[in-house]
């Protein structure tokens, strides 16, 4: 099949197979591309979708990149099942198997230290959200219509004061989680928090974490997220994983079109 090559990871030369019903971007099923120490799991896609003007016009089309990044995905979780590893970035692609190669030796030592890092660890998503907002809650016993401006401004403060307690008792919460995942993780790292009207999730998101965990280790470390989950009214903790190590992949996994 003719086309250009779409690199989803770089992993190190692994003994077991693919799922054979597995198909990557555009249906086209993976393949390794293996080069010394290194392989480089990699699909045809078309030039017509993936060359540099196309692929940069999509890329604002929410339906195709939604797909693209679906597909990719699957990928990396069924490498994530048979071995360690180094997710690239969404839409790299390079003109043949042999730019394929030239990435992987430009790149071998980066790689190599990454992956070596990586080893045996997944990646575990822990975030912290305040369920609701009081000011914008409807109480179950409405309020007393205030008698005065004064009855008014002291109902608002009374809002405004529980608004501000939930806060900070909810970043009190996420600080100590976060410090005690830390400690049962090989690193961590800590992200934005998400938008409510990107993400979906309801409630306002107080942590988003990451934690590289070793493998062996993941089921003591749910558990200890399980244990903090219903502990404290009016605010969730929501875990997932394992994921492919995105979060500490470093810069090197970035690759760089080669169309």
């Amino acid at each position: 099949m003719t086309g250009l090559r779409y690199v989803y990871a770089v992993c190190r030369p692994f003994g077991t197979p693919l799922q054979s019903q597995l198909t990557g971007v555009g249906g086209d099923p993976p393949r390794l591309l293996p080069h010394g120490d290194l392989v480089a799991v990699v699909s045809h896609v078309p030039e017509a979708d993936f060359a540099e003007e196309p692929l940069r016009a999509h890329l604002e089309d929410l339906d195709w990149l939604t797909g693209v990044a679906r597909a990719h995905q699957g990928v990396i979780d069924a490498l994530t099942t048979v071995t360690t590893p180094l997710p690239l970035r969404l839409g790299t692609v390079f003109r043949d198997d042999s730019g394929v190669r030239t990435m992987l030796e430009g790149q071998k030592e980066s790689f190599l230290r990454t992956l070596d890092r990586l080893e045996g660890r997944v990646e575990w998503g822990v975030k912290v959200f305040i369920e609701a907002d009081p000011a914008q809650e409807t109480p179950a016993t409405p309020s007393p219509k205030p008698a005065s401006g004064r009855d008014y401004l002291r109902q608002r403060r009374m809002r405004t004061k529980s608004q501000d307690d939930l806060w900070q008792q909810a970043e009190t919460f996420a600080t100590r989680l976060h410090e005690t995942l830390s400690g049962s993780a090989d690193d961590a790292r800590l992200h934005a928090p998400q938008n409510p009207t990107l993400s979906g999730a309801s409630g306002r998101n107080v942590l988003n974490a990451a934690y590289l965990v070793p493998r062996v280790k993941s089921e003591e470390f749910v558990e200890r997220v399980d244990r903090t989950k219903d502990g404290t009214p009016g605010i969730r903790v929501e875990l997932t994983g394992p994921w492919a190590a995105y979060s500490f992949a470093g810069e090197e996994a970035a690759g760089k079109e080669g169309t």
